[in-house]
């Protein structure tokens, strides 16, 4: 037999043996992100209430009070499933992959079991686990480059991973991961690719780009927190337990706070019928991300100005236009959008819903997402390009400005002129329309600022 035959003949084994010598093949063949549908059952991972029957009974009333035990089940987002992404999946062939693919990341055991659709919350099925105890505690990497689209590696058994060395358990095997303690943990499903290749989610690449990730300050620092405590009821006290509170964008007292504002005019004493210049500074002191992140998509935050004069009128103020690109995304105006909802809704004719629910000429900070027509959605699986990013960086300061004639009938006298910055979860059209419980529209204050100028008699 020929020389090149028999080398032929042992590539295959050649390459087994190298991956394994490398220590690298485990992570390789695993199957991860699309490719681990269907390839696990429901009993390979334990359920989170034998975690906190005992042993850690904090971090699983924690966990209880998170959007991570009900990311399947949170009503905006089994609506969004539901109403939306199931029935517009099964009509276009571009996007059909959401009808599983949402799970992959809102109830990762499901998907895995390859139990898509799951059923409905109502059911009380496995599904309701959402992101459980044992799937986190069971994930060994990502495989790739990039962590997105849950490319997460999952090895459920008796071994339990987390980020301390040496740790011990009765109940089952430990081991140390560097990988806990990372960003790129997060990333795997807090960055995600849509099916038109845009990044309808990049909070880990937001980060990864800004200062706290050139720092060495991961996503767990802001959002687990360290302190004094133990990581089991039977286990020692120790300095640095991370906590499992996972306190984000559904956390009001998360948002409050997050940036600064202050305003100022340009003239203290104003005669009526002549213009003053407000500016306002807001700078993003808190988020190692832009503000606002995640589901960009639906997220409102807007600034509102007003003035109250010495008898108690009140003016509106509109923001100054800067004349960026996609600026008319930025203002609040009356105007219609989010028209590809009709494709799930049975509506080829749908004309859509109110863009925005807030004063019209406020500032919004948002990331526009425009489907395959160019309009306005909140349907991210539906976003094929993106208009300008007009959020609020970490560590940024934005500056805008409002020059508003005073009024000749406004009062002599002292005028208070307040700027406030808002936010909510979900436009209030969008809640109204599709029937979403009214506190995913609750609006949160964020910060506000006063300033007073003296109008002349």
């Amino acid at each position: 037999m020929k020389l090149s035959n028999i080398l032929i003949k042992l590539l295959p084994v050649i390459f087994i043996i190298t991956i394994i010598g490398s220590g690298i093949a485990v992570s390789q063949v695993k199957k991860a992100g699309d490719e681990a549908l269907g390839t696990k059952k429901y009993d390979d991972f334990e359920k989170p209430e034998v975690c906190g029957a005992s042993c850690h009974v904090d971090f699983y009333q924690q966990w209880k009070q998170a959007m991570m035990s009900q990311a399947y089940t949170h009503h905006w987002d089994e609506i969004e499933y539901f109403k939306l992404a199931v029935p517009h999946a099964e009509k276009d062939p571009k996007v059909a992959g959401v009808k599983a693919g949402c799970n992959g990341c809102h109830s990762p055991i499901a998907f895995m079991a390859g139990d898509v659709p799951p059923p409905k919350p109502e059911a009380n099925s496995r599904a309701n686990e959402s992101v459980s105890c044992d799937v986190c505690h069971t994930i060994t990497g990502f495989a790739g480059d990039t962590p997105f689209n849950f490319n997460f590696i999952s090895e459920p058994g008796r071994v339990k991973y987390g980020p301390r060395e040496a740790a011990s358990s009765p109940a089952h095997e430990t081991k140390y991961s560097e990988f806990h303690k990372s960003a790129d943990f997060c990333g795997v499903c807090h960055n995600e690719k849509d099916p038109y290749g845009i990044w309808v989610k990049s909070t880990h690449l937001e980060w990864k780009e800004g200062p706290y990730s050139k720092e060495g300050v991961p996503c767990q620092k802001c959002h687990m927190t360290f302190a004094k405590s133990h990581n089991a009821s039977m286990g020692p006290e120790l300095p640095d337990v991370a906590q499992h509170l996972f306190h984000g964008a559904h956390d009001p007292g998360k948002v409050r706070g997050v940036v600064e504002l202050r305003i100022h005019p340009d003239n203290r004493d104003v005669d009526p019928g002549e213009s003053v210049k407000f500016t306002v500074a807001l700078f993003n002191q808190k988020t190692g991300h832009k503000f606002p992140t995640g589901s960009a998509e639906e997220r409102m935050l807007w600034l509102h100005v007003e003035a109250t004069d010495a008898k108690g009128t009140v003016y509106h103020l509109p923001v100054d236009k800067k004349g960026f690109p996609g600026e008319e995304y930025t203002i609040a105006a009356n105007t219609l959008a989010y028209q590809d909802m009709g494709i799930a809704l049975n509506q080829p004719d749908f004309k859509g819903v109110q863009r925005d629910g807030v004063p019209e000429g406020d500032r919004i900070f948002r990331l526009p997402y425009l489907d395959p027509q160019g309009r306005m959605t909140i349907q991210q699986w539906n976003t094929a390009s993106q208009s300008t990013d007009y959020r609020i960086g970490p560590r940024e300061t934005k500056m805008e400005t409002f020059t508003w004639t005073v009024p000749t009938a406004a009062a002599p006298g002292p005028m208070k002129v307040k700027a406030v910055l808002n936010y909510q979860k979900l436009p209030t059209p969008i809640v109204e329309f599709l029937g979403v419980p009214k506190d995913e529209a609750e609006i949160i204050e964020v910060n506000f600022h006063e300033t007073n100028i003296n109008i002349n008699q």
